[in-house]
């Protein structure tokens, strides 16, 4: 491979062709780079001819990779925050930062550190763009990938993940007002109720799901949705209960006169929620000062 005369300028190029490969289409690797259409191809044919392959070949109206653009891919994503802190130097200062922050999460990490942490990110680094990306069963390979900066989640994942505690909560079940319940449920009564499942990975609840394996129970759904906020919905009216996180819980019910919570049965422990990031990333000046803000938010939630 002959190198280019700048090395910016293939720093450049080598952020582009991140973006492209995770995209595989020109036009939306474009709108991310803050590139035109002609831009962002002429940068495409710089990078073939500079590695002698086509690293993205027409399918449909995308690219699928070739097998040395996948290898590039993973590569990327080790070599590039290095390559950029080396351009930068070791300092890193928000008010100047620009570019895009993916962080994985859900609806509860958004309604409860949410609004301790989004304000606090953009007054510290207002030209910087915040995503909350719904989790998945791929959001751990996410990470891995380069294709995410961080994750909130109660699973800890397996390394070269790291996973730090931030707080802790418990589940309560969200029922109608009228419910028959009172003010716990038995485990006999929990499993014999039909329930809203908030299905968070595949069509599951992991966590309720385990604990009820735990104790050699299951239980029946009736509903399954995607968000803990929208299970508050099928709740008026009917007989299902619904097991949320109580943090969350607690701010809908406030302002939702037609349900009530209801504590959950004898045995559902409280659990500890955190962050996750890469190994490679433990010491870069950005991310490090990402999860300072997150530690922060989290201090300022439990007060």
């Amino acid at each position: 491979m002959r190198m280019p005369h700048s090395d910016l300028g293939l720093l450049h190029d080598l952020r582009a062709l991140s973006i492209l490969l995770e995209e595989r289409n020109v036009t939306r690797a474009a709108v991310r780079f803050h590139l035109s259409q002609s831009s962002m191809s002429r940068t495409l044919q710089r990078l073939r001819a500079l590695f002698g392959d086509e690293l993205l070949v027409r399918s449909g109206g995308d690219y699928e990779l070739t097998p040395r653009a996948r290898e590039m891919q993973r590569e990327l994503a080790l070599l590039l925050p290095r390559l950029e802190s080396l351009v930068a130097g070791r300092g890193f200062d928000p008010a100047q930062a620009t570019g895009i922050v993916r962080i994985i999460g859900t609806d509860y990490s958004t309604a409860t550190l949410g609004p301790h942490l989004l304000p606090r990110l953009h007054l510290a680094a207002p030209e910087l763009e915040i995503r909350i990306e719904p989790r998945d069963q791929d959001s751990y390979a996410e990470l891995e990938r380069g294709r995410a900066d961080l994750a909130l989640s109660v699973l800890r994942p397996a390394e070269p993940l790291r996973w730090e505690r931030l707080f802790t909560d418990d589940v309560v079940c969200a029922v109608d007002r009228d419910h028959p319940v009172r003010d716990r449920f038995t485990l006999a009564d929990y499993v014999a109720a039909r329930h809203v499942v908030v299905a968070l990975i595949g069509q599951e609840q992991p966590m309720i799901e385990r604990w009820l394996q735990a104790v050699g129970r299951s239980r029946t759904a009736a509903v399954r949705v995607t968000h803990f906020s929208a299970a508050f919905g099928a709740l008026p009216g009917t007989a299902l209960v619904a097991s949320i996180p109580r943090r969350l819980a607690e701010v809908r019910a406030a302002t939702d006169p037609r349900v009530r919570l209801v504590e959950a049965p004898e045995g559902f422990d409280a659990f500890p929620y955190g962050m996750i990031w890469h190994a490679r990333l433990e010491s870069d000046p950005m991310h490090s000062w990402l999860r300072e803000m997150i530690r922060a938010a989290a201090r300022d939630l439990t007060g």
